[in-house]
């Protein structure tokens, strides 16, 4: 999953980010080989002769093969984000989650990222991985973002008072990777887009003060 820019929690050194047009091709270039073989299938020098340049150049702009996969990371998640904002802003109560659903629609489109963030975020499960911060962080952000949504909700009366947000909070990421899982998983096969749909809807009914009408059979 991903979540606003606003919420991300980003580590203190910027440098490694892409500024200019050969470090933005190295940084699409390793997501799409990151995705495909993981981080320790992946080496510097099929990350620099793809994007066309040599080593050292590579290495100028990212000066490890752990600066690259972070400075990656932290790129698709720049992008990833900022269909998350309404008018530069992240979507607060149930439209956060309505958020998510777009989210998961642009997700059905594009098995290499979302494998690339799979296939990552089971490797990184190893604190000695030199993606266990990032990924520490990225749940941290989803939460926070979530959180502040059901808190906002439930602030303005879109909300049940009595809601579990941080059990709603730990079910809906859940929902969303275990899907993106079982989806790479089947081909393709499995609906992705209208389980996570289904599941939103319920939500609903359950915590709204004014549920939705109509119903989702699944």
């Amino acid at each position: 999953m991903s979540f606003p820019r606003q919420y991300r929690r980003t580590v203190t050194d910027r440098a490694s980010v892409a500024g200019d047009q050969a470090r933005a091709r190295v940084l699409e270039v390793a997501l799409d080989l990151f995705a495909a073989a993981g981080y320790r299938g992946t080496s510097i020098a099929q990350v620099a002769e793809k994007a066309g340049l040599s080593q050292s150049g590579l290495l100028h702009h990212f000066p490890s093969k752990i600066a690259l996969l972070v400075a990656a990371l932290e790129h698709r998640e720049e992008i990833d984000g900022r269909p998350l904002e309404v008018d530069g802003e992240p979507p607060r109560g149930w439209s956060a989650f309505d958020a998510l659903i777009g989210l998961v629609s642009r997700n059905s489109a594009r098995p290499n990222q979302v494998r690339l963030f799979v296939t990552l975020s089971a490797e990184a499960i190893d604190p000695s991985h030199p993606a266990y911060d990032w990924v520490q962080r990225h749940y941290g952000s989803a939460y926070a973002w979530l959180t502040a949504a059901l808190e906002h909700g439930r602030a303005i009366g879109e909300v049940r008072e009595d809601i579990p947000i941080e059990r709603v909070v730990h079910l809906t990421i859940a929902a969303l990777d275990g899907l993106q899982v079982q989806w790479l998983v089947s081909g393709g096969k499995l609906d992705m887009l209208g389980d996570f749909t289904a599941y939103v809807h319920d939500l609903k009914i359950r915590w709204s003060n004014a549920p939705p009408a109509g119903r989702i059979d699944r």
